[in-house]
């Protein structure tokens, strides 16, 4: 089968340029795009791959009619403590009451506002103004002294590749806390994901967030170790002759 065309932006850095040169030497095909809004009715006759941030990717795959593989957000509200670490809740925003204060708030659907902790309600209502109450968010409570965190691309169940990209800590204990969780839940993740855990000398290591291989940065992995995952984050759909 012939290989996608890999689409990025126009605009590149680092990690885009080693992601180019990783499909380039493999006998890929990339195309920068710039105007991507634009439909280009070659491309629309060919197998794509798409990688890059949220509104790049989301536009193309709607023109394109391709399908990107994303992580069920809200997972990490299920998961037993011993995964996580810390109490978090999915609720809307609508439930969030002065008491919850301090707090960890992230919205569920990627980017409608800026995720962080927040000392105040009035502080988050101010993010949050003219959105819906019933939008849906994660609530978590703050870790502190965080020693380092990492990132893990997944493939199949596999960690294809795992680095630290803030701090420092021993990687060989999360790589196995790590495999560990992707055996006990690849069932509820895509094939292709990003797995981010955190370091604490308290608690030990912990998931983080998921987050999706077509838009996640490569945070210090190596670009010919996950290429696949990247490629593999876009499904097409059969191509009419």
């Amino acid at each position: 089968m012939n290989k996608p065309i890999l689409l990025i932006p126009e605009k590149t850095d680092v990690e885009l340029d080693g992601v180019f040169t990783t499909w380039k030497n493999r006998g890929g095909t990339i195309q920068r795009l710039g105007k991507y809004w634009i439909k280009d009715e070659i491309l629309a006759k060919q197998r794509i791959a798409i990688y890059g941030n949220q509104t790049f990717a989301l536009v193309l795959a709607q023109i394109y009619g391709v399908d990107l593989l994303s992580p069920d957000d809200t997972l990490i509200a299920r998961l037993d403590n011993k995964w996580i670490k810390r109490d978090i809740s999915l609720t809307q925003i609508g439930q969030i009451r002065e008491s919850d204060f301090p707090v960890f708030i992230k919205p569920v659907i990627p980017k409608i506002f800026a995720a962080g902790i927040f000392d105040t309600i009035t502080d988050f209502k101010k993010v949050t103004e003219g959105l819906s109450d019933e939008e849906m968010i994660l609530v978590s409570s703050i870790v502190h002294r965080i020693k380092a965190e990492a990132r893990g691309f997944i493939m199949n169940g596999v960690i294809k590749d795992l680095a630290i990209y803030e701090g420092t800590a021993d990687l060989d204990p999360g790589r196995l806390f790590l495999t560990t969780f992707v055996n006990s839940y690849k069932d509820q993740l895509p094939e292709v994901v990003v797995v981010d855990i955190a370091y604490q000398e308290e608690t030990g290591w912990f998931i983080l967030e998921f987050n999706a291989c077509w838009g996640a940065g490569l945070n210090n992995c190596n670009a010919e170790k996950v290429i696949d995952c990247i490629i593999g984050a876009t499904v097409n759909k059969p191509i009419s002759s």
